[in-house]
């Protein structure tokens, strides 16, 4: 399946920073309602498209530093614009931001710093309420929920670019029509985006049971549930490349439903486990002065994004030290010739880029 094409790239969207005075100005294109005020009081969009009678909820930012879906959620509704069959057969009801106290503080948590994934059964937070209502009023037949996935995921030696998730409905993660609905969902895209340049680089999610956890709540409540999780492209710390390829996933997975063809369960099994194996950087065999003795070892960092101005910055920091051969980096430097350094490797990750001219 070919890229996105830059004919439906909802160019006023782009990085990692996606709050509501971004999206506002695009809303007018659609219909879209204020179903409710977050915890802060900003407003909740819920966008409408297509009249068949296949109805389909997603919702995206739940967690508000996780943008990458949303991107492509505006890219989707560009490409259905011009899909007259798609919106004759489905009925779209998509929360493009959920947690919009949290994407505007570039932060996985609400206002309330409660993990809105955390509250699918207390319901304590004005976000999971609106959300449980959309689906209790809208009585959808699917439902996608979307998300981003931290750099550490890889598939074997290979970046997670994206990971599918059919989530368990009970603790014995076992299989009823539902779950296999949901499950079938997935190995439709997967097996759909088995000529892209990410077949290799497609993962399935970890499905141990959580209760609190939306999806698994929906799903046990009868309604198939596929978890996108958008993640690392090699070079693409903005998600540019990532979000083509989520798009791409949004596409073959309502083409499927629109037409009632699923790939084989056999296939989603056959979906290799994500794995935390990545490092942002990888430096091997560095050598160090700790309290006066010399050692080596390979040196693990991790970007922390942090917000400064309405853009998203990413500094170095210590992640792990000691054997790290079992582990993979985004970033692999070369640091054969490096000399020794004097300070301690756990307070200075940013001044051991430096010296690398990183």
């Amino acid at each position: 399946m070919n890229p996105l094409q830059s004919s439906y790239n909802e160019h006023q969207l782009s990085g990692r920073y996606i709050c509501n005075s971004h999206i506002e100005p695009l809303l007018s294109a659609y219909n879209t309602s204020i179903i409710g005020n977050s915890e802060a009081g900003l407003p909740i969009h819920r966008i409408r498209i297509g009249t068949g009678k296949t109805k389909v909820l997603m919702w995206s930012q739940m967690h508000g530093n996780e943008s990458t879906t949303t991107k492509s959620v505006f890219d989707l509704l560009r490409y259905l614009q011009s899909d007259k069959s798609l919106r004759e057969t489905l009925q779209l009801s998509i929360i493009p931001i959920l947690n919009p106290d949290g994407a505007k503080a570039y932060t996985r948590f609400n206002a309330n710093q409660v993990d809105l994934n955390r509250d699918a059964i207390d319901l304590c937070q004005a976000e999971s309420r609106i959300l449980r209502k959309e689906f209790d009023e809208f009585s959808p037949d699917y439902a996608f929920n979307l998300h981003d996935q931290r750099t550490i995921f890889g598939v074997e030696a290979k970046p997670a670019t994206l990971s599918l998730l059919a989530p368990a409905f009970d603790k014995e993660r076992s299989f009823n029509d539902c779950r296999t609905k949901a499950a079938q969902l997935a190995a439709s895209v997967f097996q759909g985006l088995q000529s892209s340049s990410i077949a290799s680089q497609i993962g399935r999610f970890d499905d141990q049971f959580n209760p609190n956890c939306v999806g698994d709540a929906f799903q046990s409540l009868g309604v198939p549930t596929l978890l996108i999780e958008a993640g690392h492209f090699q070079d693409d710390y903005h998600r540019e490349q990532t979000r083509m390829f989520v798009f791409n996933a949004y596409i073959l997975a309502l083409q499927a439903i629109a037409t009632s063809t699923f790939a084989d369960v056999s296939i989603y099994h056959s979906i290799p486990e994500n794995r935390k194996i990545f490092f942002d950087y990888l430096l091997r065999n560095v050598r160090y002065v700790d309290h006066g003795n010399e050692k080596t070892a390979d040196i693990g960092l991790q970007y922390k994004e942090v917000l400064n101005r309405n853009l998203i910055e990413f500094y170095a920091v210590f992640a792990a030290s000691g054997d790290l051969s079992d582990a993979h980096g985004h970033i692999e430097p070369n640091c054969e010739n490096l000399e020794p350094f004097s300070f301690k490797i756990e307070e200075s990750a940013q001044n051991l880029l430096k010296s690398l001219n990183l």
